[in-house]
């Protein structure tokens, strides 16, 4: 497991230090992250990659274990905002118009790549 989530670290790692040194307009865990989807795809197409921390579904394992303890992460977050609730009270309705904007932005996303999508399967 400790092979793993290392495993996992790096790509993160890799990611961040990728979009930092180039100057990529994107977070670098984003980045990581498809460097792990992409080492998962080649470890399912060749056998030779599926050995130490890629083979035994040890990553998917240790993603499950991470997802189990994901609400532990939230609260430096909730520690965050309890520190600025000065700034909540002078900003409080532009914040609750910018998140509700970007919910509904999201949605729309989201939904326009599923037809999209689903389009290009059928085809």
């Amino acid at each position: 497991m400790l092979a793993s989530l290392g495993l996992i670290l790096l790509c993160q790692l890799i990611g961040e230090a990728v979009v930092r040194g180039l100057g990529l307009p994107m977070p670098g865990p984003v980045l990581g992250l498809l460097l792990l989807l992409i080492l998962l795809l080649a470890r399912d197409r060749f056998a030779l990659l599926a050995r130490g921390p890629l083979g035994d579904d040890g990553v998917e394992r240790a993603g499950k274990g991470l997802l189990a303890h994901l609400s532990l992460l939230f609260v430096p977050a909730g520690v965050g905002v309890v520190q600025k609730l000065d700034l909540l009270a002078s900003h409080g309705i532009a914040i609750i118009l910018v998140l509700a904007l970007s919910v509904v932005v999201t949605l729309l996303a989201t939904v326009l790549t599923f037809r999209l999508a689903s389009r290009l399967l059928r085809q």
